[in-house]
């Protein structure tokens, strides 16, 4: 499929977005963009064009990538007055044209996408949920794992693009089971943040140099890509995002939620969830989510640069 420049479509150019979609520029695809706030450089300097809304992108692109926070922004950029739906539509002329994809990467309800699955589909159009995780880094070096729901087909076809942006790419299931995925993902990442802060935490207030105890375990079991890059972060105190903490609520909230419907009880992730709460309380809705270790500091009233008495 991408033996020949494919005409993609790119809406949502934040921290993740952005290096996302020059991994597909410089791979020799023409992309059509649109981001609500001001383009980041690295794509206003490139060869892709802006278009106006969505509606224009969806219009011009044979695939349409989403990559926006939440589920209502998805909501919005699809089926919004000017939005990927109302450029999907295909002239009777073209009929006998490849079906458009849309491609979800955003991180977002499962219940919810597959909803916005059967819209597109029932305009003769295929949808894919593709959420990822890795953080601004795994976007970067386009590294992310991306988690994928839809028909095996269609994935199939949208793989290699896929492979221009992450490593590991699966099929979870059809339309949905991408983002429940994606949602055990956060929960996993949140329980182990909390863990790592709890460890730094205690081994720096009872006098060890938490650096030296970081580097200690991660030659043993406890090692972890959390411990590497967010353990770092904790020790040397950089919390700039990243991934910022009101976007981990959200997606734990996704957990909470969908838990709550499946009769299943959460209790770590529901604890991990307030301390998030208790950095938002502090001013930190937009720390990186590894300044969850800044609640637990709170409550120790002690913060592991600290030296112990």
């Amino acid at each position: 499929m991408t033996s020949q420049p494919l005409k993609i479509g790119f809406i949502g150019l934040g921290i993740m977005g952005a290096p996302m979609a020059g991994h597909l520029i410089n791979a020799g695809h023409q992309l059509f963009v649109f981001s609500q706030a001001k383009l980041p450089a690295s794509i206003a300097n490139s060869n892709a064009t802006q278009c106006l809304n969505a509606r224009g992108v969806a219009e011009r692109a044979d695939v349409i990538i989403v990559m926006v926070p939440d589920t209502p922004d998805v909501e919005a950029v699809l089926f919004g007055e000017t939005g990927v739906a109302s450029g999907l539509a295909m002239p009777p002329h073209a009929s006998d044209a490849p079906r458009k994809t849309v491609v979800d990467m955003s991180s977002i309800s499962p219940i919810a996408t597959k909803t916005f699955a059967q819209k597109i589909n029932a305009l003769g159009c295929d949808y894919l949920d593709a959420p990822v995780s890795g953080g601004e880094v795994g976007a970067k070096n386009a590294t992310l794992s991306i988690m994928v729901g839809g028909d095996e087909a269609v994935f199939g076809r949208i793989k290699p693009l896929f492979d221009l942006m992450g490593k590991n790419i699966t099929l979870v299931g059809g339309n949905g089971d991408g983002q429940t995925a994606k949602v055990a993902n956060q929960i996993i990442v949140a329980l182990n943040i909390e863990a790592v802060a709890e460890a730094l935490l205690f081994a720096a207030r009872a006098g060890a140099d938490p650096a030296r105890v970081r580097q200690a375990l991660m030659g043993g079991f406890a090692s972890s890509k959390i411990l590497e890059v967010h353990g770092e972060r904790m020790v040397k105190r950089t919390f700039d995002p990243g991934f910022r903490i009101e976007l981990h609520q959200k997606d734990l909230n996704l957990a909470l939620s969908s838990a709550r419907a499946l009769g299943v009880s959460l209790p770590n992730t529901a604890t991990a969830q307030e301390l998030f709460n208790s950095c938002v309380a502090h001013g930190g809705k937009a720390w990186d989510h590894s300044a969850m270790v800044r609640a637990l500091e709170k409550l120790a009233n002690f913060e592991i640069g600290q030296k112990a008495e």
